[in-house]
Parts: C-alpha cells; sequence; structure tokens
C-alpha cells in the first residue's frame, strides 16, 4: 500500500511541476538567430501572396482594391516608418492570432517557423524599397547672410 501512495504521489508531482514550468511561446521553438535559407523564404514568399497579398499588396504597400472595398487603411509597408515601431513578436501574433479583420493564419497553412520566416520577408519589404532621390523640383535655399552687429543707439 506504501508503494502504491509513493508512485500516486510521484506522478501528482510529475504532473504539477510540467504544468507549472513555464511554457515556451510556440514562435520560440523555430530556430531563432538562424538565417532563414532561400527555400524557407521563398516558402513565406508563397504564403504571403496566397494569404496576405489580396489585401496588403504584392509589394507590401496596402493600396488593393479589395483593401479599398473592405475600407481597410492599411500600411504601407514599403515606408521603413511604419514597421520599426513593431517588434517581430507583435508581427508574428497578428499574422498567427490575426487583428482587427485580418484572420489568424491557420497552424494547417503555415507552421511557427513559416510564420517568423513571414515577418522577414515582410520587413524586406521596405528594405527593398531605393533610396530616395533628393528632390530636384525646389531649388536649394539660398544660405542665410550674416547680419552685421548692430550698435545701440544713445
Amino acid at each position: 500500500m506504501l508503494k502504491s501512495f509513493l508512485l500516486f504521489a510521484a506522478v501528482v508531482l510529475l504532473v504539477l511541476a510540467s504544468a507549472s514550468a513555464p511554457a515556451r511561446p510556440p514562435q520560440e521553438a523555430n530556430q531563432a538567430g538562424k538565417k532563414p535559407t532561400a527555400d524557407a523564404m521563398t516558402k513565406a514568399k508563397k504564403v504571403y501572396d496566397l494569404d496576405c497579398a489580396m489585401c496588403h499588396g504584392a509589394t507590401g504597400d496596402g493600396k488593393t482594391d479589395l483593401a479599398k472595398d473592405m475600407q481597410l487603411s492599411l500600411q504601407d509597408w514599403t515606408d521603413p516608418k511604419a514597421l520599426a515601431g513593431k517588434s517581430d513578436q507583435q508581427l508574428f501574433d497578428a499574422i498567427r492570432k490575426g487583428s482587427g479583420k485580418m484572420p489568424p493564419e491557420d497552424t494547417a497553412r503555415a507552421t511557427n517557423d513559416e510564420i517568423h520566416n513571414m515577418v522577414i520577408y515582410i520587413r524586406k519589404f521596405a528594405k527593398d524599397q531605393p533610396a530616395a532621390a533628393p528632390s530636384t523640383d525646389q531649388p536649394a535655399a539660398a544660405p542665410a547672410q550674416p547680419q552685421a552687429p548692430t550698435s545701440p543707439s544713445n
């Protein structure tokens, strides 16, 4: 009887210990810090093209007919400032869980590693844009002329 009790107690403690251990978020299960392969980025592009481009646009500019029809004002991801304040975790969560009218990305359609690679793919939209050339439409302002010091009047 004592053996049965000890075995039962050990099983209960094991279950409690595993239940109370902090769960590792699923997106951290990927090989964080590793650069994705070309095949992984091709897969991320394919998932983006199938599931995201209809609203966000093929280039990530957010200017699609569907977005207009749904009265969505989507960020222009080709602008480097658009995602500057968003962490990879925030983007991952928005894709995996959905955000507003955006549906979540089902695990059957994309694994956590594929979502992680899609975040990298989305961030590349701004990096792939050519640097803005200085505008030549406006003439350059003339340098300010220094003023001669004035003497106080008596």
